[in-house]
């Protein structure tokens, strides 16, 4: 029993945070729940320069904030770069503040690394996309940016799906397809 108290809280400085946005965050926090090596996630803005928003500040399309999830994971279970797939396939990266039938700067594409590994996988992750041809020409609009300030969203958003059985924002963007 003592020996696991002295472990937990050195398991949790190996824990990293990853942040996404790539649309509605109610979807996109549903996708990084399901995978394996996830610890928690939170559902909230970033990217932007107004202080403490909220939900109705940035669905004004004024805060330069994104709708983004914080991912916290334990990279001895889940690689940062399979983040990164899960975060590609989700959605359409070459649509401009746009995903499904929810259009604003809200609702860009947005990987904000917390490390220069994460800046260089993410870059690294994007250019090869961007070789592979899957897009048809068109380019890919997703902004790679250090971390900044990440307000968390207000309770009622945070595990919407979770707390609501289930759902999707919109069609899932497959890779694989």
């Amino acid at each position: 029993m003592i020996e696991k108290k002295i472990l937990q809280p050195n398991m949790q400085k190996n824990l990293q945070i990853a942040t996404f946005a790539a649309g509605c965050f109610w979807g996109v926090e549903e996708a990084f729940q399901q995978q394996k090596g996830v610890k928690s996630t939170m559902v909230g803005y970033t990217g932007g320069w107004f202080e403490k928003p909220t939900y109705r500040n940035v669905c004004t399309d004024k805060t330069g904030h994104a709708e983004a999830v914080q991912v916290q994971f334990d990279p001895n279970e889940v690689s940062y770069q399979q983040h990164l797939d899960i975060f590609w396939s989700i959605h359409d990266p070459t649509t401009k503040n746009r995903q499904g039938p929810d259009i604003g700067s809200q609702y860009r594409s947005i990987i904000a690394y917390h490390s220069s590994e994460q800046e260089l996988l993410a870059k690294k992750s994007k250019e090869d996309l961007e070789r592979s041809g899957q897009f048809k020409g068109r380019n890919i609009v997703t902004e790679i940016l250090p971390a900044s300030t990440f307000y968390k969203a207000e309770e009622y958003h945070q595990k919407y799906y979770q707390k609501r059985g289930g759902g999707s924002c919109y069609p899932v963007y497959s890779m694989r397809s």
